[in-house]
């Protein structure tokens, strides 16, 4: 639904940089804020409203906000990666998140597809360091950015009028108004699981097949279908007040 991308990936598709060799995917940045909560609430309630601090919530930041830039890279590939390894851990988050946090403050994975093609990736939530938001191409006959100029008439043979967000609304009203089938899902499955297969990469510090990680890949929030603000919830704080995080070498990504 962005126009910088449409063309960037439909040019990639047409051959601009021949066969894809490598690519690269980044959003290193600062820190993210921490909601401490009001007095009287259940576990539960804090964790909901500090979610992104939890893992059976945000999925940690390589699924929250690195998976676009994933997404842009499995796009551009037109494939998902079939295993991946990886390091992470949490050097500054306890330090600078504001209080308790169960996430690593950097992850990075070498994502394998299937033809044997690369995706190095990068996110980082650390501040006063080199921060970037990018994806690269590298192929046989040059490498660059995903993104380029241009305009677009139409995806799919519904009319770009907007800027992204706009255009995604009107995509989907369009389709309600026309009653033509419309999901994406598949694709923000792919995406997402992506990030889940570096996340479990990382954390655990093993190489990690895709469809391993679909048929034993762990449930964060048994009975989540249930839970309500009583319901305990999925981890909980120590006796310093603290949450676990995981331990490359010790993390079990199948438990």
């Amino acid at each position: 639904h962005n126009a910088g991308y449409v063309n960037g990936i439909k040019k990639i598709h047409d051959g601009k940089y021949g066969d894809l060799v490598c690519l690269q995917a980044y959003w290193n940045g600062g820190g993210i804020w921490w909601r401490k909560g009001q007095e009287g609430w259940t576990e539960m309630q804090k964790q909901v409203n500090n979610w992104y601090h939890f893992v059976w919530l945000s999925g940690d930041n390589i699924c929250e906000q690195h998976v676009h830039n994933i997404d842009v890279c499995n796009w551009a590939k037109n494939a998902h990666p079939v295993e991946a390894n990886g390091m992470g851990g949490s050097e500054m988050r306890r330090k600078q998140a504001g209080g308790p946090t169960q996430l690593f403050d950097h992850h990075f994975v070498e994502f394998t597809y299937p033809d044997g093609t690369k995706m190095y990736s990068q996110c980082r939530h650390v501040s006063n360091v080199f921060n970037r938001v990018a994806e690269y191409a590298f192929g046989t006959k040059g490498n660059g950015g995903m993104t380029d100029k241009g305009d677009v008439a139409d995806v799919g043979g519904v009319p770009f009028k907007f800027g992204d967000y706009d255009q995604e609304h009107f995509a989907l009203v369009e389709a309600i108004r026309k009653g033509t089938p419309y999901n994406e899902g598949h694709v923000g499955a792919t995406s997402s699981f992506t990030a889940v297969l570096g996340r479990m990469a990382t954390y655990s510090g093993k190489l990690i097949k895709w469809d391993e990680a679909v048929e034993k890949g762990s449930d964060l929030a048994p009975g989540i279908e249930n839970f309500t603000f009583e319901s305990p919830a999925p981890v909980q704080p120590d006796e310093d007040g603290q949450y676990p995080i995981a331990q490359p070498g010790l993390y079990n990504p199948f438990a």
